[in-house]
């Protein structure tokens, strides 16, 4: 079962001060640990595997694009990052952070860095910074579920969670299906978080649609604590990444009441992107 909270729900007590950003899904508190990882054969214990998986498709203007990065390493070395690393019992993560357009188009930026205070997250937040922007065709949020499950494998750290963060501006239309990525993390006790990006109104040269966080709630995030920050103000676009690091390293549930919602089928058709891309150019 997924939980959600109304918009302008408090997000995280004391330090973690996320400000009015639109549209949240809360994590469901009888989950919150997550899985636990504790026959992965090596690497020192961390509080949670995070993989950062950032959308680079055309859709996304470049100043759009050098927000994103900005938004990542300023969250990474804010003092209220900071802060919530030393509330979870290792005080430390591993993070790894890729770009992803096409099903086929997948590169990894920051290989996995452990981060356990200001050094190590300085470290991070200037390799993202100095890569060169790019930008690349089609959106495959699929593509990005399958190339990042791996990755946990690969990683030297060994969490309490695993968690793959997804941020875009669109559904998938192009490669697999979403909801069967999505199904096959979950499977894997993988937690799929999302960054829906509505700064935008809808066209018809980018794809965009519209309720794009139903989307997102819908069809792509899911597992225990899941949740959605939806972006729908670009001078919102930095703060909204902060709180969803927080909330993701944390592990904290808001404070107020959250509302079970009955299990249902999709308010956005998951195949919609696939749907217009045919519709438009028949292939």
């Amino acid at each position: 079962m997924r939980w959600y909270v109304s918009i302008g729900a408090v997000l995280v007590a004391g330090a973690m001060a996320g400000g009015d950003v639109a549209g949240i899904a809360a994590p469901n508190p009888s989950n919150q640990a997550g899985h636990h990882f504790a026959d992965k054969d090596a690497g020192s214990p961390v509080d949670v595997e995070l993989v950062l998986a950032v959308d680079v498709s055309y859709s996304m203007d470049i100043d759009e694009l050098a927000i994103q990065r900005e938004g990542y390493a300023q969250a990474i070395v804010s003092k209220e990052f900071l802060q919530a690393l030393k509330t979870g019992p290792n005080g430390k993560i591993a993070v790894t952070y890729f770009e992803w357009a096409a099903s086929s188009d997948q590169k990894i930026i920051i290989p996995w860095r452990l981060i356990d205070g200001p050094e190590t997250a300085d470290a991070v937040a200037n390799e993202i910074m100095k890569t060169p922007i790019r930008r690349a065709s089609r959106t495959s949020i699929s593509g990005a579920i399958h190339f990042a499950m791996p990755l946990f494998e690969e990683n030297p750290y060994r969490g309490l969670r695993r968690v793959i963060d997804i941020s875009g501006d669109g559904p998938n239309n192009n490669g697999a299906p979403v909801t069967g990525a999505r199904d096959a993390a979950l499977e894997k006790g993988i937690v799929i978080n999302g960054l829906p990006i509505m700064v935008k109104e809808p066209s018809y040269s980018t794809m965009d649609i519209d309720n794009l966080d139903f989307y997102y709630e819908d069809c792509v995030i899911g597992g225990p604590g899941s949740f959605v920050v939806t972006i729908k103000d670009r001078d919102k676009f930095k703060e909204a990444i902060r709180t969803k690091l927080l909330l993701e390293v944390a592990g904290r549930t808001p404070e107020r009441p959250i509302v079970p919602v009955a299990e249902k089928e999709p308010r956005v058709n998951c195949m919609i992107g696939e749907k217009i891309w045919q519709d438009r150019w028949g292939r």
